[in-house]
């Protein structure tokens, strides 16, 4: 495993942080997300566009997101 620098962890702490706190946000709100899913984008969400809409059964949680 490689170690990262104290500086470089606790800026991608923040940026994970952000990222969480952004898409309950969203979630809140009704609004649709766009994510990274194997491979590639999928938009997660009630109002999510059909065309790239995530199917129902492919998600464990509504906005959870995978780390690649």
């Amino acid at each position: 495993m490689t170690n990262i620098p104290l500086d470089t962890q606790k800026i991608l702490d923040v940026l994970r942080q952000v990222a969480s706190d952004t898409l309950e946000r969203k979630r809140r709100l009704g609004h649709y997300a766009i994510v990274w899913r194997d491979g590639r984008p999928v938009a997660i969400g009630e109002d999510a566009p059909d065309d790239i809409k995530e199917a129902p059964e492919s998600s464990n949680s509504k906005f959870q997101t995978t780390d690649a």
